[in-house]
């Protein structure tokens, strides 16, 4: 029997590995996530041309990353191996290579695929030269056969990326406030690409909703339902309920019944959030942060202000029925949180530092424009910059968003040490303050997070593992799921 259970567990082994979640994100990143990032910056205009240039702009084509490679003293380059690159104090990364096209006058002018940067590739990921080895081979390239992956090699070190574990993005969540003017509030964290942005709804003593985001602080709702073109009363009611008429609704509504259309509301926001320019500029300018900020994970079209309307008026139903019956939202429920595993982590520092390179890139562009010169995009872009910043980052462990400690040198005393550092967990929230609900061990992380492996002191229930045979979902996309109920039949109802 206990023979039986060897081959059974050898066989589980063979195909799946305890960090096989944080393996797939990271391949999901390079597969995906690097050409969505690059189509978020697709087409680049430089605000400063040559005088005897009616166009320019830049367009960002499709990205490939090839596989760890190292550039020797003489400029030539090989494959490098993980003990390799462990023994001369490397880093191992693969060379990233991005298409560019450039069009003067809408005729194009050069074309040609440059060296973006380096990415640090982790261990038995689908881009490392270990992945898919037999036993043997592992044992010939000095790899221990036994070693589960999922880190990194940062000159020399190895570098594990500690998964994240924060409130899910795009859910609307009713909490109870401990002070101010609203003892109840409702908040949606709107994400979408380098855009994460929290929206607040409130009901204040006078029973008029209010919305807080981005620039606009605390706006009354009806306002922004009009400002998107839901003008009648009778379909801010409908939206919001069919079934029943809400009383608390019709307070707002009659609170707002002089707005008549929707440049009156977006004139009415532009003066609250205090823009100063004429009318026409005002209400345009608002239209355009209505756009942009105002939930963008929607989207960002005309056609999509309906449908943030929408939107809008079921979260205020859902404000009004947990208000009426106490049932809030727990925000410590496992539904709620989501993790950030390595993948994600890095498309965030990816992000914002081909921003900082783009940002380089025409720079340079226009001081050489202002020369009077008018150069190849290919000379002046800079890609060590990228390179450099992500190396760094990784082996100082601070990202993005002034967060600290995300990419740790892995632990090495014994393997279960090492499993457990891969498995690790951490919360945004400071050690520093109580947070005792964070903390409590709750019903939902059974299967999903281990009960007893904390750190006792102040970081308890904040540094969490992962249960071993813990398995994560990662995110599907949006656009093949509705046109799959597409083809099913299922239409819009507005």
């Amino acid at each position: 029997m206990k023979d039986r259970h060897k081959v059974l567990i050898k066989k589980f082994f063979a195909e799946q590995s305890f960090i096989d979640s944080n393996i797939e994100s990271f391949n999901n990143f390079l597969d995906k996530g690097l050409q969505e990032i690059i189509d978020e910056n697709k087409e680049i205009v430089p605000p400063i041309i040559p005088q005897d240039v009616e166009e320019f702009k830049i367009r960002l084509e499709k990205v490939r990353v090839m596989k760890p490679e190292v550039v020797e003293a003489d400029g030539s380059r090989r494959a490098i191996f993980p003990m390799e690159a462990r023994l001369r104090k490397l880093t191992y990364a693969a060379p990233i290579y991005l298409d560019v096209v450039s069009y003067v006058n809408g005729v194009q002018r050069e074309s040609f695929s440059v060296l973006l940067g380096n990415m640090p590739i982790m261990l038995k990921s689908k881009y490392c030269h270990l992945h898919g080895m037999r036993e043997e081979e592992l044992i010939e390239h000095g790899e221990d056969p036994d070693d589960p992956g999922g880190y990194f090699i940062i000159n020399g070190t190895e570098k594990v990326i500690i998964c994240i574990e924060d409130l899910g993005a795009n859910r609307f969540i009713i909490d109870k406030t401990a002070a101010g003017p609203s003892p109840y509030v409702g908040k949606i964290f709107s994400e979408k690409g380098s855009l994460k942005i929290p929206h607040t709804i409130e009901r204040m003593k006078d029973g008029i909703f209010y919305l807080t985001f981005a620039r606009a602080k605390r706006v009354p709702l009806i306002l922004i339902l009009k400002g998107l073109g839901v003008t009648k009363d009778e379909d801010i009611l409908n939206f919001v309920s069919k079934e029943k008429k809400y009383d608390e609704i019709i307070i707002n509504l009659i609170s707002f019944a002089n707005i008549k259309s929707a440049e009156e509301a977006l004139d009415k926001i532009g003066k609250m959030i205090g823009i100063t320019q004429p009318k026409e500029t005002r209400i345009e300018r608002t239209r355009e942060m209505l756009d942009k900020y105002l939930l963008p994970h929607i989207g960002n079209r005309p056609e999509d202000r309906i449908y943030k309307a929408v939107n809008l008026c079921k979260m205020v139903k859902r404000y009004i029925d947990a208000v009426n019956s106490g049932m809030i939202d727990d925000k410590d429920h496992y539904m709620n949180k989501r993790l950030k595993l390595s993948g994600d982590l890095l498309a965030d520092l990816f992000r914002v530092n081909l921003k900082i390179l783009l940002g380089d890139l025409l720079y340079n562009f226009q001081r050489m424009v202002k020369r009077g010169k008018f150069p190849s995009i290919k000379s002046i872009l800079r890609n060590k910059l990228l390179t450099s910043r992500v190396y760094s980052a990784m082996a100082t462990g601070s990202w993005p968003g002034n967060r600290q400690g995300i990419c740790q040198r892995i632990q090495r005393l014994n393997f279960v040490e090492t499993l457990s550092h891969l498995q690790r967990v951490v919360s945004p929230l400071s050690s520093e303050q109580e947070n005792f609900a964070a903390r409590e061990l709750h019903a939902t992380h059974l299967g999903r997070l281990c009960p007893i492996e904390t750190p006792e002191g102040t970081p308890i229930g904040l540094r969490k593992n992962l249960a071993l045979f813990c398995t994560i979902s990662h995110d599907s996309d949006e656009g093949v799921i509705l046109n799959e109920l597409k083809k099913l039949g299922v239409r819009t109802t507005i």
